[in-house]
């Protein structure tokens, strides 16, 4: 890499580097370093009375430094958090060299740097649980700067608060803001708590296809590639729910998977192309049976995570206790519209989406309409928990009609604070109905609907060998965890977000600036200094623009000799 790609403490750093090498230190060691304890565990077990942990052995990354001549104090962060420390140049340099104090920890290292430590704890005057350093060894040097983040009387200054950078270096973000590590954990201790959950009742954890032949199980746009051995196209899963139900018929009473699914869609704040389902299939039970666990799930996952069911979501406070509420998706129509839409055919629901203004096109059927005017005109008004039931046959391929009219499914969805969190069934296990409702997927797909289902003739080859009745439930591990932690946007929760390609802006060519009248040997400082384009340079203050260059030519040693002030106000204004 150029050096005039790197700021001026990269430089600052890289050369460091290059003086630790001189010293014979090795900043990036192979061997093991053990350490005693983490952060959190020294405070907790120090008890300045007993005067105990005399020997500990910490590793971390400085975070801050007080140099203050033969003795300072930094802050290093751990997995736990973060704790002082205090180095005192005899106690750590006991002989006559003194580089390790002098050289190494006060010029050489910077913030960002991983260092172990062995010492023992003491507490200041102020009270504060120090380590006090007798050795110190060099884990990794950082070669990038750290965005400082300031605190001071409860409020951030200079935060790391860009989403795009945020989203984009994750590892930044679990560096500086407190915080964020708090919300993977609670999303990894969500799905714990599902797994025991589940594992108790006896259920299997397993594991099925991604690529598939078909992609199946949802109604939504796939990822298509190509197997080149074999001569195929391939998907990426958009759910794994038809392998699952082939597991059912063969013989597992119950079986769940925590899934990475792809759905080749839009993208929002509530939306990833890439996401996280757990679905869950038990023989034997229906959807009214399915609700209940489903409840006492949720339920336990809220008293797991914060020892209560009411969280503060957003400006709002929804309760997790159950039982929830229950309403069909037909009478939450009429109940926000004032329209039964129950019974009515394809020609009316375009007529009552017109009269409600709701934006409809062509290749939608009754399921997509009557999906549409729900969406639009009732799923906002579902705050606290509630389940949506009893969904038309046309909105419901794969779910079993229902017992008391043909004309419905056996399925439920859960809202919470807008929005779908699950989706469940009876499940179909009718071998021909099956095959009807997925032909009936074709014929809307022949219509122009691109998310409309494949026919997965195996899948009906599986049912034609018997599924016992079976309940399912799928549940948006993403959503649920933003629920859970209180976070706005699914980028929240998800280590890596998909996002656009990282914008990189070409610098202007060396002939463009000479031609504003810059010598040639200067048009790389004013790079150097943060003018890469022609436009931004005469953008900026000439006074500014000249402290700067001549600041860097001195600071440098470059020799060059520095051009006036009116020199830099005549290049600006070329």
């Amino acid at each position: 890499m150029s050096t005039l790609e790197l700021s001026e403490q990269e430089i600052i750093r890289r050369n460091s580097l290059e003086e630790l090498n001189k010293l014979g230190i090795n900043a990036y060691p192979a061997a093991e370093f053990k350490t005693t304890h983490l952060s959190t565990e020294i405070k907790q077990e120090f008890d300045p009375e007993k005067d105990n942990l005399k020997e500990v052995v910490i590793a971390g990354r400085i975070m801050s430094r007080r140099i203050m001549g033969k003795a300072s104090f930094a802050e290093i962060k751990d997995a736990e958090g973060r704790i002082q420390i205090y180095l005192n140049r005899d106690d750590m340099c006991p002989g006559e060299d003194k580089t390790l104090y002098n050289t190494v920890f006060k010029k050489l290292l910077d913030i960002g740097d991983i260092i172990g430590v062995k010492g023992y704890v003491f507490q200041t005057q102020m009270g504060e649980t120090t380590v006090h350093v007798q050795e110190l060894t060099i884990l990794s040097k950082s070669l990038k700067p750290l965005p400082i983040v300031k605190e001071k009387d409860g409020k951030v200054y200079d935060a790391f608060s860009d989403p795009e950078l945020r989203y984009r270096q994750r590892y930044v973000d679990l560096i500086v803001n407190e915080g964020v590590k708090d919300v993977f954990i609670k999303r990894t201790k969500l799905m714990n708590s599902m797994r025991q959950f589940f594992n108790e009742r006896g259920y299997l954890e397993v594991e099925t296809p991604i690529l598939q032949s078909i992609p199946g199980g949802a109604a939504a746009r796939p990822f298509i590639t190509h197997h080149n051995a074999l001569d195929i196209p391939l998907y990426l899963r958009i759910a794994n729910e038809l392998y699952l139900k082939r597991l059912i018929v063969g013989g597992f009473d119950g079986v769940y998977e925590f899934a990475k699914d792809f759905r080749n869609e839009g993208m929002d704040r509530t939306h990833n192309p890439e996401f996280t389902v757990m679905e869950i299939y038990v023989a034997y039970k229906d959807y009214k049976w399915m609700m209940d666990f489903t409840e006492e799930m949720v339920e336990k996952i809220a008293l797991d995570l914060h020892g209560k069911t009411d969280l503060q979501v957003g400006d709002k406070t929804i309760d997790f206790k159950r039982p929830f509420k229950r309403i069909s998706i037909l009478d939450a129509i009429k109940e926000h519209t004032g329209i039964d839409v129950s019974g009515m055919n394809e020609e009316q629901l375009r007529g009552v989406c017109a009269e409600l203004e709701i934006e409809i096109d062509d290749s939608m059927g009754k399921g997509k309409l009557i999906d549409e005017i729900f969406g639009e005109k009732c799923e906002h008004n579902y705050i606290q928990p509630t389940f949506i039931t009893d969904y038309p046959v046309e909105m419901s391929p794969l779910a079993k009609r229902h017992r008391d009219n043909p004309e419905l499914t056996e399925r439920f969805e859960l809202m919470v604070n807008g929005k779908e969190i699950c989706n469940a069934y009876s499940e179909l296990n009718h071998p021909i109905d099956q095959k009807e409702r997925f032909e009936e997927q074709m014929r809307l797909s022949e219509k122009g609907d691109d998310e409309a289902m494949f026919i997965d003739h195996d899948f009906v080859r599986a049912l034609e060998y018997g599924m016992p009745p079976t309940s399912g439930m799928g549940i948006g591990i993403d959503r649920l965890t933003m629920l859970m932690t209180n976070s706005d946007s699914i980028q929240d929760v998800l280590f890596f977000p998909q996002m656009r390609p990282e914008k990189r802006v070409m610098p202007d060519s060396d002939e463009k600036f000479i031609e504003l009248g810059i010598p040639a040997e200067w048009v790389e400082v004013i790079r150097k200094v943060g003018f890469t384009k022609v436009d931004a340079l005469q953008e900026a203050k000439p006074t500014k623009v000249f402290q700067d260059i001549c600041g860097y030519n001195k600071k440098n040693k470059l020799g060059l000799n520095n051009p006036s002030q009116d020199d830099v106000k005549a290049w600006l204004t070329k």
